[in-house]
């Protein structure tokens, strides 16, 4: 399967859990290595999913702690 398609793929999945509420502003993705696991890619593919998602502002990295959903923009 292309890089692209399971990039597109995981990002559809954290994107859907953020906006479903299943990860709440404030909550701390699973790790690299868990969503590697997880969706049977490898970190690469995790760090531009993640990379994206904070390009349009939906979570924010805070180095050494981790990657959080951010509150919705008001």
């Amino acid at each position: 399967m292309p890089a692209y398609t399971k990039k597109q793929q995981l990002i559809d999945a954290l994107t859907e859990r953020i906006e479903s509420g299943q990860y709440p502003p404030g909550a701390k993705l699973p790790s690299g290595t868990e969503l590697c696991a997880e969706f049977g890619v490898s970190r690469q593919v995790v760090r531009s999913a993640i990379d994206w998602l904070k390009a349009r502002g939906l979570v924010d990295g805070a180095p050494g702690a981790g990657v959080f959903v951010r509150p919705p923009n008001r």
